[in-house]
């Protein structure tokens, strides 16, 4: 089985692993991976940046088709195509449970972009906040680009924040109407600050979690969505705390694992039915991907990481085709 794997500090190749031929497990499908999505937050700070632990086996968004079911799996067939939160390989074995079969006629490449949504789709089913509030994005990346078109297709009124102009313009093709450098940039924005029910924070940028919790309204949420993976700024912590404390402000992480993997009892919202959904949205036409990834054959894995560290790609995600 191939594996894309991070071998060394800025080293990512394509690894020979053992190939999955053991009998499936009850529950368990396998196929062949179509299509596989980078995650440029995570993938490069945990794994390809990383001093240590090598080899690492980055991935958790692909397309498969289904070639084997467990005996007790009867509502897939082989050939479906299913998406599941794998790893960048060749071969796929999830739960059936796991996997969310993809409508007709959905591109592979569209439908894996559901992990990337379902990101902010867990501070969208915890958020207090409801529409038509106001909803700030920092950080128009991936995760942020996507947050900012679906708390705007769910009804919120949406400011979104990048200091990045091409980012800026992206979100402005994907249909965002609000999209600015800064709150400063538009004279400090008094027309929404004090408004903002929700800060969904993308960027990992201490600075940006302070200018959400100063621009929140009473009770305001500012959720921490993107990992602040070091430290950017000489920012004391008392800065925030008073924001916090004079805006009753509701500061806390946006880890998506705080919503199940799976409906449970009076709890029915999930990570697969965020999946699932995202899928929906995106077939619907919900959801604007274009110019968001560009394809890219696993071997030229040292060229994919290496280029969205040094953003030199002409997109802001890659994808790894397994096609040929």
């Amino acid at each position: 089985m191939k594996q894309v794997a991070f071998t060394a500090h800025r080293q990512a190749e394509v690894v020979d692993l053992p190939d999955l031929t053991d009998p499936l497990n009850p529950g368990d499908i396998r196929g062949r991976t179509v299509i596989s999505l980078t995650s440029p937050g995570t993938e490069l700070n945990w794994g390809f940046l990383g001093k240590e632990h090598f080899p690492g086996y980055p991935g958790y968004a692909s397309v498969f088709r289904v070639d084997e079911v467990a005996s007790d799996v009867t509502d897939i067939a082989p050939g479906t195509l299913v998406y599941a939160s794998g790893r960048h390989r060749d071969t796929q074995q999830v739960r059936r449970a796991d996997a969310v079969p993809l409508p007709a006629g959905l591109a592979p490449e569209a439908a894996v972009f559901a992990r990337l949504m379902g990101v902010s789709m867990s501070t969208l089913t915890t958020t207090t906040a409801r529409p038509p509030a106001r909803v700030l994005i920092t950080g128009l990346g991936p995760v942020g680009n996507l947050a900012a078109q679906i708390f705007s297709t769910c009804g919120y009124r949406v400011t979104a924040v990048d200091p990045v102009e091409s980012r800026r313009e992206s979100a402005r093709k994907m249909g965002l109407a609000d999209v600015r450098p800064s709150l400063e940039a538009t004279g400090g924005a008094p027309e929404i600050v004090g408004q903002i029910a929700l800060h969904v924070e993308c960027s990992g940028h201490e600075q940006a979690v302070l200018d959400g919790c100063k621009a929140v309204g009473k009770r305001g949420e500012v959720v921490m969505v993107g990992v602040p993976w070091r430290k950017r700024t000489d920012l004391a912590a008392f800065d925030i705390l008073h924001a916090v404390f004079h805006k009753y402000a509701v500061l806390r992480s946006g880890w998506e694992w705080e919503v199940p993997g799976h409906p449970t009892d009076f709890r029915p919202n999930s990570l697969i039915e965020n999946y699932r959904a995202a899928i929906e949205w995106i077939a619907s036409g919900r959801i604007n991907l274009e110019g968001m990834a560009s394809c890219y054959a696993p071997s030229e894995a040292q060229k994919v990481y290496s280029g969205l560290l040094d953003q030199s790609l002409p997109t802001p995600a890659a994808l790894f085709d397994w096609r040929s």
